[in-house]
């Protein structure tokens, strides 16, 4: 297992970076529902329907004030090393003594003040609105072993009248650790809201990104909004 390896000068660097990636990338984060203040330990499971899922964590992270990892699979984390200087550790999902380790380190994380562990319980990217979602079993044994709140987000990378994309975030009803259709149920319903979704009305930014063409060109002028 590959431990996360937050902390030091490097970690400094690549929060400024990820900072100015996202920033440059998109538009803005913006959240409906609530977030749950910084507080006991809580996993925070979501949909995995872009490359991007790791850099808007990281901001989520900052804005919710949250001390977070996140459980990635082990190949791919020895590819993107990085990450576990912002809190991945990894997890061999066809071991059983490796998943075994990964969830007693788990379960250790979630003890910490502040602490908040990702999980994509469909375990690959699969394309925003595809349902049903198929989620693995590891998100019940994880919150089971942990004794956590879990909260369901929702992710939507999408376009609306602007050069660069919005992410959306759709935070749902909190909830104690239960079956696996408990997770398949919190899930749904917060993606099924982002499907419906055609605007921004009633969605806060959180993160703001940068300005297009036509906003840049709009202030030139002087009509700005």
């Amino acid at each position: 297992m590959i431990p996360a390896a937050k902390g030091g000068p490097f970690e400094w660097a690549l929060d400024a970076y990820i900072g100015w990636k996202f920033r440059s990338a998109f538009r803005g984060l913006w959240v409906r529902g609530e977030l749950p203040a910084a507080g006991p330990g809580r996993l925070v499971y979501l949909n995995h329907a872009n490359w991007w899922d790791g850099f808007m964590l990281h901001q989520l992270s900052r804005v919710a004030g949250w001390d977070a990892y996140c459980l990635m699979d082990e190949e791919n984390l020895r590819r993107y090393a990085f990450l576990a200087r912002i809190g991945a550790f990894s997890i061999r999902r066809k071991d059983a003594v490796s998943s075994v380790e990964s969830l007693r380190y788990a379960k250790d994380l979630l003890k910490r003040p502040r602490a908040a562990l990702y999980v994509f319980p469909e375990g690959e990217h699969r394309p925003f609105g595809e349902l049903p979602l198929r989620l693995e079993r590891g998100v019940e044994l994880l919150a089971r072993v942990a004794k956590v709140e879990c909260v369901p987000i929702g992710v939507r990378y999408a376009f609306f009248e602007h050069e660069r994309p919005d992410v959306l975030l759709e935070v749902g009803t909190p909830h104690p650790p239960g079956s696996l259709p408990v997770f398949q149920q919190g899930l749904e319903s917060v993606v099924r809201r982002l499907m419906a979704v055609t605007s921004l009305e009633g969605f806060t930014r959180k993160v703001s990104g940068a300005r297009g063409v036509a906003e840049r060109w709009d202030a030139a002028r002087g009509v700005a909004p």
